[in-house]
C-alpha cells in the first residue's frame, strides 16, 4: 500500500486536471436537483438532506408514509464503486434492518437483490437503475429514476402489506 503522502499527491494531480472535479460536481449537482424535485412534490419532511459522502456514495432518503411508519426509507444512491445510480430499501436502525431483511428472506423475496446485513451495509434491498453516463441526458435519467423508484416502492409496499403483520412505532 502506498503511503498517504503519495495518495494525496495523486489526488492533487487528478483534481488539477479538472475532469474529476467536473464529474463529481455533475453528480452532486444532479442529485441536488433530483432531491429538489422530490421536495417540491412531497414536502421537505418527506426527503432527507443530501449526503455527499467520501467517494463511496452520495444519496438522499425518501420517507414515504407506508415505509416511514415501519421505520423504513428509500435511498436514492450514486455508488462510486459500481458507478451506478441505485435505489435502496434501508431502515432507521440495525435492529429494524435485520428484522426486515429476515422478513424478506423468510418469505422468498426475489424481485430485487436482497443484501445480507453486515458491518457498513445499509441496504436491505437494492436495485440498480442507471449508470453514470445517464448524466449526459439528465431529463431521461430523472424519468428513469423516478419510474424505478415508484415501481420499487409499489413492489415493497405490496409485499409488506401482505407479510408484515405489525408496523414499527
Amino acid at each position: 500500500m502506498a503511503p498517504l503522502g503519495d495518495d494525496l499527491i495523486e489526488l492533487q494531480g487528478q483534481l488539477g486536471k479538472g475532469s474529476v472535479r467536473r464529474a463529481y460536481g455533475a453528480i452532486i449537482g444532479y442529485l441536488s436537483q433530483l432531491r429538489s424535485n422530490y421536495v417540491a412534490r412531497h414536502g421537505e419532511r418527506a426527503v432527507s438532506a443530501l449526503y455527499q459522502g467520501c467517494f463511496d456514495m452520495t444519496y438522499f432518503a425518501l420517507l414515504p408514509p407506508a415505509l416511514k411508519s415501519r421505520g423504513l426509507k428509500l435511498a436514492i444512491v450514486f455508488d462510486y464503486t459500481s458507478f451506478v445510480f441505485e435505489v435502496w430499501l434501508a431502515a432507521r436502525n440495525r435492529t429494524l434492518q435485520r428484522h426486515y431483511w429476515q422478513l424478506f428472506q423468510d418469505n422468498g423475496w426475489s424481485k430485487y437483490r436482497l443484501v445480507e446485513p453486515a458491518a457498513g451495509i445499509d441496504a436491505i434491498i437494492e436495485r440498480a437503475v442507471a449508470d453514470a453516463l445517464g448524466l449526459e441526458e439528465p431529463e431521461v435519467l430523472t424519468s428513469r429514476i423516478e419510474a424505478s423508484v415508484q415501481a420499487f416502492l409499489d413492489d415493497l409496499v405490496g409485499f409488506l402489506d401482505v407479510h408484515d403483520q405489525q408496523e414499527a412505532t
